[in-house]
């Protein structure tokens, strides 16, 4: 028996907004949101597949293959060249504009427009869903990639993180740069390239979203013109033993910088579906009342002169990997980590600050709420609720509506260990004295 599509009508009690949720007959899942009065669309085809899925099974599969590091990224770039013409030529006959990504856990085609929508939706499910790999065109994009990669070897924020998350995880592929290395891609071809493609394009493993200017019937008529079925594959996805200790708690190289750059990371037990919103959630409150602008730690770093204003943090999660993550520039490095931890462990005794976590959750709810009025956000919003395994895109919503400080506070003594921490320094190259580039 064939599936049918189905429509659901998801609804935020709290801000009234709605979206429509449609299973596919394909196997796709799709968000629209229509969005009165916004003249831009805003569209996003992804998969679950980005640089840590390196070894995989499906059901027709007897064993896990392990493909090199790297080629999530290698085919996203392979995806824009079909047999006929490059895909930018045709977004350009619809005045779209046109991109696409690959991170850690997805790898993401999109567009956004004030017109033509409809024809620039037909051109991204046409191309993502056509793939053309000969041997010579992956020859040719070798050396494009190889020389991308270079770029990003001597980027010094791509430096600063990388080397971070090689000193937080022994196993997990995070600790991989995204593109891989020169070495790694070489191994790619373009059978490796079309099983991946078969793998993990399946339309089973990926979701549409759509806001902005559209309507939910419309998207649906492209896509029952131009979605292929396919069998579900049980893909299973499966990723190194990953100690909760940590592997150095300080990786130092020498670059062209101006002035020293950091990043701090603290490992944390890694969560999935919605368990990881909550704990994302509650980690960004804590880290906000800790670093932001308005508290103690912020203000005294600043009046020491051991930060400027590029100092940020964020929280970076997914599967198998949970990470805060403070960054910047910074003289004295060491110093900011020691106040930082200090901070961390004050946090853990006497708890949170009351009035700023009032505050702060105030800001972040406000900024939630405007971000389901901007049509790039709301799409985004739909995409990463679907990938992160949330019930409905607007469940962070909820969420804040109902956090306590008690729920931050219980994560900062629960799931924040200060001691599994890795600080990475980027110092400039005129002052290196010691041997090699990266030391302990």
């Amino acid at each position: 028996m064939s599936k049918t599509t189905t429509k659901t009508i998801i609804k935020s009690n709290i801000t009234g907004d709605t979206c429509i949720k449609i299973s596919h007959s394909s196997g796709l899942t799709i968000y629209v949101a229509e969005m009165e009065g916004f003249s831009t669309t805003h569209a996003l085809f992804a998969t679950k597949y980005g640089s840590i899925n390196t070894k995989f099974k499906t059901c027709h599969d007897d064993d896990y293959c392990t493909v090199p590091e790297g080629i999530a990224h290698f085919l996203e770039h392979k995806l824009f060249e079909n047999e006929d013409c490059d895909v930018f030529n045709l977004y350009a006959k619809t005045g779209a504009n046109a991109n696409a990504y690959t991170s850690f856990d997805r790898t993401c085609y999109l567009f956004s427009c004030s017109d033509h929508y409809k024809e620039s939706l037909e051109i991204l499910l046409s191309f993502v869903q056509n793939p053309y790999f000969t041997p010579e065109s992956v020859q040719k994009e070798l050396g494009i990639i190889g020389q991308e990669i270079q770029m990003t070897n001597d980027d010094p924020g791509w430096i600063v993180l990388f080397n971070m998350l090689r000193g937080l995880y022994h196993n997990h592929p995070v600790k991989i740069d995204i593109a891989g290395t020169e070495e790694s891609i070489a191994q790619i071809t373009d059978t490796l390239l079309y099983r991946c493609y078969n793998t993990f394009y399946n339309l089973h493993n990926m979701v549409l979203s759509v806001a902005g200017n559209c309507k939910v019937d419309e998207v649906l008529e492209i896509a029952d013109k131009l979605l292929k079925p396919c069998e579900y594959l049980s893909l299973e996805s499966v990723f190194p033993d990953e100690p909760m200790s940590i592997v150095k708690n300080e990786m130092v190289e020498y670059a062209a910088v101006g002035t020293t750059m950091f990043s701090l990371g603290f490992k944390c037990a890694p969560k999935d579906g919605f368990c990881s919103t909550k704990a994302r959630t509650e980690a960004y409150l804590a880290i906000q009342i800790l670093a932001n602008a308005s508290s103690e730690l912020y203000r005294s770093l600043m009046d020491d002169g051991l930060i400027n204003n590029v100092f940020a943090s964020e929280i970076f999660n997914g599967d198998g990997y949970f990470t805060i993550i403070f960054e910047g520039e910074s003289p004295d490095p060491n110093t900011v980590k020691d106040r930082i931890i200090e901070a961390i462990y004050n946090a853990k005794k006497n708890g949170l600050d009351k009035e700023l976590f009032d505050e702060v959750l105030k800001s972040t709810y406000g900024e939630m709420i405007i971000d389901t009025n901007n049509v790039g956000s709301m799409a985004n919003i739909m995409l990463n609720a679907h990938l992160n395994g949330d019930d409905s895109p607007f469940d962070t919503i909820k969420l804040l509506s109902k956090m306590t400080i008690d729920d931050v506070n219980r994560f900062v003594c629960d799931e924040i260990d200060p001691q599994l921490y890795s600080l990475s320094i980027v110092k400039n190259s005129q002052n290196c004295h010691a041997e090699g580039d990266v030391q302990q």
